[in-house]
């Protein structure tokens, strides 16, 4: 009686699977190589889409669907995940990067460029993270998320920045825990003293909320040590961004043409090293000997905002770019934009195509020909290959169709 009951149940069982299966689904995504590095995929594959969810990823699918999308000679992806940009738009007036001019509304320039997800990089601190969260986490298709900046008023510039009584661990990390769907870390910018206080403070707050700190480092007059930074301040986890920067007198990643020993301890031992690239922190005289000698980025980010835009990064594909013509791999670029990140942030349902994922997809081209790319020195290296997002799709739903893939021809 036992196995008769056994033998129904996986009966019923099998039919429930096979009756899921043929069911019509939202989307397919035909033809296209997949890039899923959480997966370890790296083929031609297909991918099925219902219910805001990857319903199955396999060489052929050949299940009905409501829309299909044919991606032959495109790259499908995870949905790009830029872990550092600024995002707190406003109008008030001097404040910089928090509820200001200099910041920009997301969906305008994410979705354009597959990225699905990004973190405001210490815009608002612990007194106005609920104002950043009603004007644009809530307003938004893509994915916001943040660093809270340890000091309170956020990264308003100038003499706010420099205000060792506005950094208060135990207020930030109560606003994170308060906030922990949206608040993935802490943040530290800006600071100029030769004083370790404000980077201990944001270590506490981490330590406190469970979540990691980004530290933007280097403006210190006199110097701090980075080695100190790297070695002793900052623990597994934690994050140096504008890693390829070369400011003030902050020792950088290269010195005299040679990766520093202690810069390689530092990310075996944990530390992650962001790009970052912004409006003054990526010189190709740092990345490109660094990624020949071996070390290469745990993530590749914008530092996003109205000034970095026009100058040399432009956007996240472009950052991308850069980084596949001086020498990562396709897979690299796209592991440091999608997996790695999502694993930083600890938002670890994205940057993946798991079954079951949300169906955050970018599918790109990987177009050939003779490119410029440009560095905050205004130098220039000549590339022949560059990504383009051909179509951006958040839980499911396409938000951006370059070339009209999923369109009805016009008769």
């Amino acid at each position: 009686m036992k196995d008769l009951f056994q033998l129904l149940l996986l009966s019923l069982v099998l039919q429930l699977a096979m009756e899921a299966h043929s069911q019509t689904i939202d989307i397919l995504i035909k033809n296209g190589h997949v890039i899923d590095p959480k997966n370890n995929i790296n083929g031609p594959m297909d991918i099925a889409i219902s219910e805001k969810k990857i319903a199955e990823v396999a060489p052929k699918i050949t299940r009905d669907a409501k829309t299909t999308i044919d991606a032959t000679g495109y790259y499908v992806t995870p949905g790009i995940i830029d872990i550092h940009g600024h995002y707190f738009f406003g109008t008030e007036q001097d404040a910089y990067l928090s509820n200001s001019f200099t910041a920009v509304a997301p969906d305008g320039f994410t979705l354009r460029s597959g990225v699905t997800a990004t973190v405001d990089a210490g815009g608002a601190g612990w007194r106005n993270f609920a104002t950043f969260k009603q004007q644009t986490i809530d307003h938004s298709r893509t994915k916001v998320f943040a660093f809270l900046n340890i000091v309170g008023a956020g990264m308003r510039g100038g003499a706010h920045e420099q205000n060792l009584a506005d950094m208060d661990p135990k207020l930030a990390a109560l606003v994170a825990k308060q906030y922990r769907q949206y608040i993935v870390g802490i943040k530290l910018a800006h600071y100029d003293g030769n004083d370790w206080t404000p980077t201990e403070r944001a270590v506490q707050a981490g330590a406190q909320a469970g979540i990691p700190v980004m530290i933007d480092f280097g403006r210190s007059n006199p110097p701090l040590p980075i080695e100190t930074l790297l070695l002793e301040k900052l623990r597994p986890g934690d994050i140096l961004t504008h890693c390829f920067a070369h400011i003030q007198d902050r020792l950088p990643v290269v010195q005299d043409g040679k990766v520093q020993p202690f810069v390689v301890e530092a990310q075996k031992r944990g530390v992650i090293f962001d790009v970052g690239h912004g409006g003054g922190s990526f010189r190709f005289e740092q990345a490109i000997p660094a990624i020949k000698q071996g070390f290469k980025p745990n993530s590749i980010s914008t530092d996003i905002h109205t000034q970095s835009m026009t100058g040399g990064m432009k956007d996240m594909l472009n950052v991308m770019s850069k980084m596949l013509n001086i020498g990562m791999t396709l897979e690299e670029v796209i592991r440091a934009s999608t997996w790695n990140p999502a694993q930083i942030i600890n938002k670890k349902e994205l940057g993946n195509l798991s079954v079951g994922s949300p169906a955050d997809v970018a599918i790109l081209s990987v177009d050939r020909g003779s490119f410029g790319f440009v560095d905050v020195e205004g130098l220039k290296i000549a590339g022949d290959k560059k990504l383009t997002c051909q179509m951006t799709l958040v839980d499911g739903s396409i938000l951006w169709d370059l070339n009209g893939l999923a369109a009805k021809t016009f008769k």
